[in-house]
This record gives C-alpha cells, sequence and structure tokens, in this order.
C-alpha cells in the first residue's frame, strides 16, 4: 500500500503543514477544520469497518461524505450552519490534497462539488437603546467585579468586538489619550489576525484605566475573579448573567437571545440609525465584505420606517367629481 495513498499523513500535513506554517489561519479556525476532520474520520472508519490508521484516501468518498453530513443534522442534532461549516473544511483539505496529488484530483473535484445546504437567514438580534442602557445599568460598581462588568460591557458595546476579541486584549493594545479632548483608541485583533483600530469613548476610557493602573503593556485587560485572564466562554457567561437581571425589569427582552454577539449586532445597528456610513461599520466591525455589514441596513426597522415616511405620498384632496356628479354643469346641459 502505497503511503500516499494512506489518509492520516495527508490529514497531518494539511493541519500542521497548510493551516499553520502556509496559510497562518487563527487558532478558531485550525481547531474547527480539526474537529471536523476528528468527527469525519471515525465516521468513515465506522462505515468502511476499517482502523482508522488504515484508511485510505479514497475512503472518504463523496457518498461517505454525504452520509456523513445527513449524521450531523439527524443523529447529532446540528443546524445548517453548522453542516455547512463542517463541508467548508472538507472542501479546503480536499483542495489542499488534490494541489499537491495530481492522481487524487479527481477525489478532490468529487468532494468540492458537494453543495453547501441552503439555509433560511436568521433575522439579526440587537438590543434597542433603552434595553442596552438598561443592562449597563445592572453591574454593581460598588464591588470590584461590578466594575469589571460594568467596563467589559461598555467595551463590547463601544466597540463593536467580538468575545473572543475582548478576551485576547492586551493593555498595550490600548491607546489611551492623557485628556478627553484627545482621541483614544484600541487595536483588536479579528478573523484571520486583521488588525483593525476603532475609537473608544471617554468613559470607556475612564473605566479601562482604572481597570489597568499599575499593570504590565503585556497583561490582559480583562481578568477574572482569580486574576486570570477572563475567556470567551466566561464573557459569554457574564453578559447571560446580566441579561438575566434585566428580564425582570424588561419582560419583552426575555424574548431576545443577549450574549456578546447581539451586542456586536447592537453596535452596528446603532452606529448605521446616528448616521455612519456602511463602509465606516464595515471597518468598524472588521468586516471583510460590505455584504455581510448590508445585514444590520435590512434588519432595522426603524430605518426602513423612516424611509418610508420620506417617500410618504402627502395627503390628496378629496377625490374630485365627476361632471356627471356635478349639478351647476348638469343644470348648464339642460339649459341648452
Amino acid at each position: 500500500m502505497r503511503e500516499e495513498s494512506l489518509l492520516g499523513p495527508w490529514v497531518r500535513r494539511f493541519l500542521l503543514e497548510h493551516l499553520v506554517g502556509e496559510r497562518n489561519l487563527s487558532r478558531h479556525t485550525q481547531r474547527s477544520y480539526r474537529d471536523a476532520l476528528a468527527l469525519l474520520i471515525p465516521f468513515v472508519g465506522a462505515q468502511r469497518r476499517t482502523p482508522v490508521d488504515r484508511l485510505l484516501v479514497r475512503d472518504v468518498s463523496r457518498e461517505a461524505v454525504c452520509a456523513f453530513l445527513a449524521d450531523l443534522e439527524t443523529t447529532r442534532g446540528c443546524g445548517i450552519p453548522t453542516r455547512n461549516q463542517r463541508l467548508a473544511a472538507l472542501h479546503a483539505f480536499a483542495g489542499f490534497v488534490g494541489q499537491h496529488s495530481p492522481e487524487h484530483l479527481a477525489w478532490a473535484g468529487d468532494l468540492r462539488g458537494i453543495p453547501f445546504k441552503k439555509a433560511s437567514q436568521m433575522p439579526v438580534m440587537y438590543l434597542e437603546k433603552s434595553e442596552m442602557d438598561a443592562l449597563l445599568q445592572t453591574p454593581d460598581q460598588r464591588t470590584a467585579q461590578g466594575q469589571r462588568d460594568y467596563a467589559l460591557l461598555l467595551f463590547l458595546y463601544n466597540s463593536g468586538a467580538r468575545a473572543d476579541e475582548a478576551a485576547q486584549l492586551l493593555i498595550g493594545d490600548l491607546d489611551l489619550a492623557a485628556c478627553a479632548r484627545d482621541y483614544s483608541a484600541v487595536r483588536l485583533r479579528g478573523k484571520g489576525n486583521k488588525l483593525r483600530c476603532c475609537p473608544l469613548w471617554p468613559q470607556t476610557v475612564t473605566h479601562l484605566k482604572a481597570l489597568i493602573t499599575g499593570r504590565a503593556p503585556t497583561d490582559h485587560v480583562f481578568l477574572n475573579r482569580r486574576r486570570q485572564p477572563i475567556t470567551r466562554f466566561g464573557i459569554h457567561a457574564m453578559v447571560t448573567r446580566h441579561a438575566a437581571r434585566v428580564t425582570t425589569q424588561m419582560p419583552e427582552l426575555g424574548a431576545k437571545r443577549v450574549s456578546p454577539h447581539s451586542i456586536r449586532h447592537t453596535t452596528a445597528t446603532h452606529l448605521l440609525r446616528a448616521g455612519v456610513d456602511i463602509n465606516t461599520i464595515r471597518a468598524w466591525l472588521g468586516h471583510v465584505s460590505l455584504a455581510t455589514t448590508n445585514i444590520y441596513a435590512e434588519a432595522d426597522l426603524e430605518m426602513k420606517a423612516k424611509a418610508l415616511a420620506l417617500c410618504e405620498v402627502p395627503g390628496s384632496a378629496a377625490r374630485p367629481k365627476r361632471w356627471r356628479d356635478d349639478p351647476g354643469v348638469m343644470a348648464f346641459l339642460k339649459s341648452l
């Protein structure tokens, strides 16, 4: 059996050489691709009744992949977005193998020809201004944890940062002005290690300074109770905890799934309502394509209502009478 036909060496090269060495993809993308293959390989091995270390490239056939994708939805209960995410990883793997092994070109083309499953577009979840204000008022700023929570919520709303971007934020990434009249900014590392800068409100700067005073530039800005860097899961739990408290005051908020990402959507929607152009919002959020940012313009009902009001036809007078219904005209005609 030729080593080039074994699946294992190709998986190793793809994960270690291609994703890390050649593409330098983010660690989350690396883990996502790894998890897709970690689910696929045992599935194919069970179908073929073959040990996973003896599987061949051709064992991962189009039929096997389609069965795997169907199993994700039926057995594991995954949604269509997760199914398509796993398929994207397999497309990338097949493309890598086909690029480096001409004898597997037909196999690679067959796998890359598996289409993504179309899913209905879910509406963007965001908070109204009153709801966001209520969420910001929830932390008890008389305690150290409450001060941290308020600063973190305010930072998420100000910057539109993803949870992981906030978790990985270092003190050295902050450029805090000495006085309020100067601009302050933060450098965020987004998907694909792309850097972007976002301005900070003076209020955000004040609360961030209280967190980082006396600490080294290499320290993380946001820490947990054990003084360790907070994780994106910790940020999600913090947002969920405070959202549950707000729900007791605003029951209508219970119908919304409040998360760090919904705060990111809130930032984009409120910027759009404030008149910020869509391209600036794209750069603010770190989107690659304007098509991603345009979902906020489509989702905001308030802006649609304002646009409709601008082109509304003004109320007109009563419908003019027909000449036959005009008594004066009819009297004139009868007098002839």
